[in-house]
């Protein structure tokens, strides 16, 4: 039998967390982080995407404008962006101004992911159930299997559980969330209005902003349901990160509902990222046995007062088969479709998932307790994946539209996701 030819794969991209581990310290994670970036260059992966997370004891990546410039310095090719600023907690100015002075020193290789964060529905009126139930995300069907790629149900979360709320406002007062957002629509015009130079405001000022006007950074939505940013970032051409990674049972709605809402704009064809969570050792069982601590991980940052803890160690971990059935209802989505194993076990996991998606490239994000097995994790897909590929030297990046087209003028909790 005559081996197949290796069809040339998307590029494969970093979501990077900068992970805590039990008993570890924030710097340290924050200076392993760049390290790995540096890593991560090497490697051929296309980009790097740091979070945005506050007041989580297992998450030092709280301001990727800082972790993108220190990164950007340090290496020579990838690009390097926010995965996501979120605009419930910084101005999109702001945000457009931090990005436009990491691409003026290191132009062409910076992206500007933006988002929503989730924000708990009132509570006072007797409709607020109804309310909350529709602003969470919600598949258009229950657990299936498409294509071989594995959708879960949603999970159990109720956002109308009073303690949950209190919780959740209680964290948003010490981050300081005091700003209004304007609609999601307004403000991604207000950011390429900037950078055209043509921002307006209702009374027809115009506005300059000199890091922002002609910036070489591409703008990016992340999206995690069928909502408002899946359709404002196809009505507006823009490129789009759909989370698989954070909210599986909804990413095929969201690809579906943002391509169905594209019009030629900043992009002149849409353009997806699909993000997924995953784990790769040199065995399968060695990859299991590294993945034991990810459900009670999961489990804090859905339960916890104070979002996800430092990362456990895998010895302390319980097994699956002894946990109570409503922690595992609570993470099942996110533990089952976690890709783990040998590295030709992820690599046909993540092709299913690029098959099924339609993705233009995919983007992984790995938690470990032991960081050097989350470096050994990069390292082997890489090896796997791009062993396929002619050229990974080159960011494969979105086709643009038209310059009229390109520069319209003004007229997204708990996880990181833009609802």
């Amino acid at each position: 039998m005559t081996d197949r030819p290796a069809a040339p794969r998307v590029p494969l991209s970093v979501l990077e967390l900068a992970i805590v581990p039990e008993g570890g310290s924030g710097a340290d994670a924050v200076r392993r982080t760049v390290d790995l970036a540096v890593e991560l260059d090497r490697l051929g992966y296309a980009r790097v995407w740091f979070a945005e997370h506050h007041l989580a004891a297992g998450v030092a990546s709280a301001s990727p404008a800082v972790l993108a410039a220190a990164v950007a310095a340090r290496t020579e090719r990838i690009r390097v962006g926010s995965g996501a600023v979120l605009l419930s907690t910084t101005s999109p100015l702001i945000a457009a101004e931090q990005f436009g002075t990491i691409a003026a020193l290191h132009p062409d290789r910076v992206d500007l992911g933006l988002g929503r964060a989730f924000t708990p529905p009132p509570a006072a009126a007797d409709d607020a159930p109804v309310q909350a139930r529709a602003s969470t995300p919600r598949p258009s069907t229950g657990p299936r299997v498409v294509d071989g790629l594995y959708v879960p149900g949603a999970p159990p979360v109720d956002f109308t559980d009073s303690a949950l709320r209190e919780r959740l406002l209680a964290h948003k007062r010490v981050v300081g969330a005091s700003r209004t957002p304007s609609s999601f629509r307004d403000e991604l015009e207000l950011v390429l209005g900037l950078r055209a130079g043509t921002y307006r405001d209702a009374d027809g000022h115009l506005y300059p902003s000199p890091p922002v006007e002609g910036a070489s950074w591409e703008p990016w939505v992340l999206a995690s349901s069928a909502g408002e940013s899946a359709r404002v970032a196809g009505e507006l051409g823009l490129p789009v990160a759909a989370n698989f990674h954070v909210s599986p049972a909804t990413t095929l709605d969201t690809i579906a509902a943002y391509r169905a809402a594209f019009r030629p704009g900043v992009l002149a064809e849409p353009y997806v990222i699909v993000s997924a969570d995953v784990l790769v050792a040199d065995t399968a069982q060695r990859a299991r046995d590294l993945a034991r601590p990810f459900a009670d991980w999961v489990l804090s940052i859905r339960t916890g007062s104070d979002g996800a803890i430092a990362y456990p160690q895998p010895s302390g971990a319980a097994s699956w088969e002894d946990r109570p059935q409503a922690e595992r209802d609570l993470v099942s989505d996110r533990v089952d479709t976690r890709i783990v194993g040998d590295p030709e076990t992820v690599v046909a996991r993540l092709e299913t998932l690029q098959r099924v998606t339609g993705a233009d490239e995919l983007l992984v994000t790995t938690e470990a307790h032991d960081p050097a097995d989350a470096r050994r994790s990069f390292e082997l897909l890489a090896q796997h994946w791009f062993a396929a590929t002619t050229a990974t030297a080159d960011v494969t990046t979105p086709t643009s539209a038209t310059p009229t087209s390109a520069t319209p003028t003004a007229s997204t909790g708990l996880e990181l996701a833009a609802r």
